[in-house]
């Protein structure tokens, strides 16, 4: 099958390839995203392979209808910048790689967790200097700390055994109560009240109509003030505009971000050398009690070793005819 895949670094390419060994398929690597302006790059191909900031609107999906574009395999979990209903309407398949090392997720989680406590980031940069006092590096002991945890699938799960390894106590809203994690002491609460006890709240939750925002002003001034926020599920769970005024009254504490609302724009890029004009990222890299990575909570070698097989079987499937496609994203998947 001959595939345009998008959004690709060399690192994409070295593990497709990979995983592709054989040579069944034909994949041609463009860096640039999918959007409407970069439709024409798919004319004489059956399938496209996307990320997480590839834009594949109503527009852009009708464009690849007209193109004889069959099927859509994302190279992610996530599947909120597709429009599924288009692509039904269209008979285009849409497939994702449902699971890529949770692990990785929930440890990079921790990762910013302890960096925001414990300032290590800081320190490095004093003690680089030949700085080496500690003034101003105070944290605090994860040990007894509530955390409140939005989304229990693997990555939540996942987090919750670890932060329980810390000694907290450990709260959970999801739609879905996970009885595994009852059974090891987790308690389910309303969303009120895990933002009204948790010292640290993690969200790892997908985007949905009912998520976008969920942190906002009003939910913000439910938390206990100087609450540490970690995101690192989507960009749009957050009001960046209401997270940025809690941050400067001191209502959020600590904000660890893989994850930004307006990503697409400035993520996987080297933007070292020119002026980034997103205010609302600018304002945000001010705060020294906010420390942001650029989406690499998944980045690990097993991580990318799994996305590219889960790809590659995805197309296999496809090209195979099989009946029940284990990992196609459904209407009915965005309804529930």
């Amino acid at each position: 099958m001959k595939v345009a895949v998008f959004s690709t670094k060399s690192y994409d390419k070295d593990y497709l390839d990979q995983a592709n060994a054989d040579g069944q398929h034909e994949l041609f690597y463009f860096e640039a995203s999918l959007t409407n302006k970069t439709i024409k790059l798919t004319e004489g191909f059956h399938a496209v392979c996307v990320f997480v900031n590839d834009t594949l609107t109503r527009e852009v999906i009708d464009s690849l209808a007209a193109n004889g574009v069959k099927v859509i395999v994302l190279r992610c979990a996530g599947f909120n910048n597709v429009d599924i209903e288009r692509a039904t309407f269209w008979k285009i398949k849409v497939l994702r790689v449902p699971a890529y090392s949770p692990h990785a997720v929930a440890e990079h989680a921790v990762a910013l967790i302890m960096t925001l406590n414990r300032k290590t980031h800081k320190a490095y940069s004093r003690v680089r200097e030949g700085n080496f006092s500690i003034e101003r590096l105070t944290g605090f002991e994860m040990d007894g700390k509530t955390v409140g945890i939005v989304g229990t699938g693997r990555i939540g799960s996942i987090f919750a055994g670890i932060m329980q390894g810390f000694g907290c106590h450990v709260l959970a809203h999801d739609a879905h109560l996970n009885k595994s994690l009852v059974d090891v002491g987790v308690e389910y609460v309303t969303l009120e009240d895990l933002f009204s006890k948790s010292d640290i709240i993690s969200l790892h939750c997908p985007l949905t109509p009912d998520t976008h925002h969920m942190i906002n002003s009003q939910s913000i001034s439910l938390m206990k003030r100087g609450v540490m926020l970690i995101n690192t599920s989507r960009g749009k769970l957050i009001d960046t505009d209401a997270a940025i005024d809690a941050l400067k009254d001191g209502q959020i504490g600590y904000m660890g971000l893989d994850v930004y609302e307006q990503e697409e724009n400035l993520f996987f890029k080297d933007l070292s050398e020119i002026v980034i004009r997103d205010d609302k990222i600018s304002r945000l890299m001010t705060f020294p009690n906010v420390l942001i990575t650029a989406h690499q909570a998944y980045f690990t070698d097993n991580a990318l070793i799994q996305i590219s097989q889960t790809t590659i079987q995805n197309l296999n499937d496809f090209v195979g005819n099989t009946i029940h496609l284990e990992n196609e994203v459904t209407v009915d998947m965005i309804k529930a």
